[in-house]
């Protein structure tokens, strides 16, 4: 079931072709399928490195999309947050059970955004990017040659080491780096203004997971977020911003299937 919104049949988000990769348990299915949502700039692939094939070694049946714009997904220079959230409320109503979602960075506002329009099991919010005028400035003053151009229709550009731990070698960290694409730049004009979501369809479980020493979020914004999903942060120490990517990428996600194997 999906929760439409009349500017959804008034003016729907134009159709795009969109990258969903799947990675079924080798037996039967224990879990409820897990959809994993990536931040701006980055496309399934992020998923596909490592959190994939371990949470269908957990017995879920494990998807990862890219929004419109990103990966292998369909152009859409113009594309705004409601055709991301459109996105992710498209492919999750198409799993075959009830789907938990797990979005990444701004791909977690993007999720957070879809809980008012899909009732999801449950969720998890990875290194949430809420955005807002607040947090920009905040991003701007941390990296302001990364961010600034952002404001103006240019790529985000983090650096490495608010990304990744030391603990990652260098040459996978470029890597990755060189692997980023973007967000339209309308998508990080909203963002940049973007209000608190609405509240979630049937008050699902929701997680929220960090680091206390990620470059782009703050402990303290990690705090807000679970607060207002009335928990507190799961934090791993020692890790950067993309923890799906890090050296301990296992930590967190462990943590996470633990927690749904708790909540079924």
């Amino acid at each position: 079931m999906r929760v439409m919104r009349p500017d959804e049949w008034s003016d729907p988000p134009l159709p795009v072709s969109r990258e969903v990769l799947a990675v079924q348990p080798d037996g039967p299915a224990t879990g409820a399928p897990v959809l994993f949502v990536p931040g701006f700039g980055q496309g399934a692939w992020v998923y596909a490195e490592h959190w994939l094939e371990h949470t269908a070694g957990r017995g879920f049946p494990a998807y990862a999309m890219s929004l419109r714009g990103h990966g292998s997904s369909g152009t859409a220079p113009k594309a705004g947050l409601r055709a991301y959230v459109h996105d992710v409320t498209q492919v999750a109503a198409g799993l075959p059970r009830q789907a938990v979602l797990i979005g990444h960075g701004a791909g977690a506002l993007v999720v957070a955004m879809a809980l008012a329009r899909y009732p999801v099991r449950a969720a998890a919010l990875v290194a949430p990017v809420f955005g807002g005028p607040l947090a920009a400035v905040t991003a701007c003053a941390r990296n302001p040659l990364g961010v600034l151009p952002a404001a103006f229709g240019g790529r985000l550009r983090p650096r490495r080491g608010q990304l990744f731990s030391a603990d990652l070698p260098a040459d996978r960290q470029r890597d990755y780096v060189s692997r980023r694409g973007r967000a339209s730049a309308r998508a990080q004009w909203q963002l940049c203004q973007v209000r608190a979501p609405e509240e979630p369809v049937g008050a699902p479980p929701v997680l929220v997971v960090g680091s206390p020493d990620d470059g782009l979020v703050s402990r303290a914004d990690l705090e807000r977020v679970a607060r207002r999903y009335h928990g507190a942060p799961l934090l791993f120490p020692g890790m950067g911003h993309d923890l799906m990517l890090d050296a301990k990428w296992a930590e967190p996600l462990d943590a996470i299937l633990d927690w749904l194997e708790k909540n079924p």
